[in-house]
C-alpha cells in the first residue's frame, strides 16, 4: 500500500496535477460520508477559494440522479459570493461533486481513469454516497465561467458535468 501511495504521489507530481502535495482521503468507505477533513486548505484557485461556513451567504440544494445529471446544472453567483452547496444522492451510487476549470476537470478526469482508486480530497470536492448527503463551502473571489463535475471514471464522460457563472453584478 505505501508502494502505490509513493507511485501515485509521483504521478501527479510528475504530470503537474493540481492535487500533488495534498493530503489525502482514498474514494473508498472513509469518504462516503462527505466529511471534510480536519485541516482545510484556504489555497486560490482560479475559482476562488474554501469558504467560511459562517460566512455563506446563501445555500444552493443540488440533486445527483440516477440518470448521471446534477440538478440544477447551472448555478449563477455574484463575485465574491459564498455558498453552501448541499448535496443529495438520490441514486444507488456513489458520485461526488468537484469545482473548477473546465481544464483542471478534464486533467482530473483523465487521471481518475488512469488511477480509479486515486487517493485525494480537498475543500472544492466532495464525495456522496447513495442515498447520502454532503456539502462544499466555497467562496467565488474570482469572475468567470466555471464547471463543476463528478469525476468518478464513467460519470464524467456520461455528461456529468454542470456550469457555475460568476458575475459582477
Amino acid at each position: 500500500m505505501q508502494s502505490r501511495r509513493h507511485f501515485l504521489a509521483t504521478s501527479l507530481f510528475a504530470t503537474g496535477s493540481l492535487f500533488a502535495g495534498r493530503a489525502a482521503l482514498a474514494h473508498g468507505e472513509a469518504t462516503r460520508s462527505g466529511a471534510r477533513p480536519a485541516t482545510v486548505s484556504n489555497e486560490q484557485k482560479d475559482w476562488g477559494v474554501a469558504g467560511d461556513p459562517r460566512e455563506a451567504s446563501r445555500t444552493v440544494p443540488i440533486l445527483i440522479t440516477n440518470g448521471m445529471r446534477f440538478s440544477p446544472d447551472r448555478i449563477e453567483v455574484r463575485l465574491g459570493e459564498t455558498i453552501r452547496f448541499v448535496h443529495r444522492n438520490v441514486d444507488d451510487v456513489l458520485h461526488e461533486m468537484v469545482i473548477g476549470t473546465k481544464w483542471a476537470l478534464h486533467e482530473h478526469a483523465e487521471l481518475m481513469t488512469k488511477f480509479p482508486g486515486m487517493e485525494h480530497d480537498a475543500p472544492w470536492m466532495t464525495h456522496v454516497a447513495p442515498g447520502g448527503m454532503s456539502e462544499i463551502i466555497w467562496t467565488f473571489n474570482r469572475p468567470g465561467r466555471f464547471e463543476f463535475a463528478c469525476l468518478i471514471p464513467g460519470h464524467y464522460q456520461a455528461g456529468m458535468i454542470g456550469t457555475i457563472i460568476v458575475s459582477q453584478a
